[in-house]
């Protein structure tokens, strides 16, 4: 079951094609956290960027919505500045580096409590790949051995972002997205959502809610997988 209190924007990316970096985003972030100020969480470093440039994309982008930005990189006590953010901002880039390092950092419970008091979480790309059990549907290169896959669990499955669905005119003869979930279902029993680009799932008072313009696709062991259309809204998506 979802908590609740979770208050959670699962965002599959943070660019998509003819926007700027979290342009097309940041309207819905600015109204979801109804607050002013955001902790960005740099740590994944896509590209292998710095913190602090990283750090600096994102306040460029929500300037203009009014939200200020704190890199969680530059407190001391990361601990206390993550139970008393008003809302938390994780991004992506690679997802075992992210959580690797918070593993390192033993911030997972920390991040978890706040949620749960109720604290809005938004994760793009390796953000959302927390959200989920584990981080075993995410498309990253394994370039760093986090302790463990498991993730933060706040929703009952996981989430593939940026899912991309066959190309039948593709000289590619690779494995299609859909081949690689079927393979983690060899091995695990949980849901997995494809997330497309330019698709979010808002999580408020335990429902679950599809926002974009796209479908999503949704993967359960042994079955065949399942379109859910933008607006769809459950409260047990891994009971479709």
């Amino acid at each position: 079951m979802i908590n609740p209190q979770d208050r959670l924007l699962v965002i599959s990316t943070s660019t998509i094609h003819g926007y700027s970096f979290l342009e097309y985003i940041k309207d819905e972030i600015k109204e979801f956290i109804n607050s002013d100020e955001i902790i960005f969480v740099p740590y994944a470093r896509p590209s292998g960027i710095s913190y602090d440039e990283y750090t600096e994309n994102v306040k460029e982008a929500l300037n203009s919505v009014g939200i200020s930005v704190k890199g969680l990189h530059t407190f001391e006590n990361k601990k206390e500045a993550i139970l008393n953010a008003k809302a938390i901002f994780i991004g992506g880039g690679n997802t075992f580096l992210l959580l690797k390092t918070l593993y390192e950092l033993d911030l997972i419970e920390a991040l978890r409590k706040a949620v749960h008091n109720g604290i809005p979480y938004i994760g793009t790309s390796a953000g959302s790949n927390l959200t989920g059990l584990t981080i075993g549907t995410t498309n990253d290169m394994p370039i760093v051995y986090p302790p463990s896959f498991d993730a933060l669990k706040f929703l009952p499955f996981n989430i593939n972002p940026h899912y991309l669905d066959p190309d039948p005119n593709s000289k590619h003869k690779g494995e299609t997205r859909e081949t690689r979930i079927n393979e983690f279902h060899k091995f695990n029993d949980q849901v997995v959502v494809g997330l497309r680009e330019g698709s979010w799932l808002r999580v408020e008072n335990g429902v679950v809610e599809l926002k974009g313009k796209l479908s999503a696709r949704i993967f359960r062991k042994n079955e065949q997988p399942i379109e859910i259309e933008s607006g769809f809204i459950a409260k047990e998506i891994y009971h479709i």
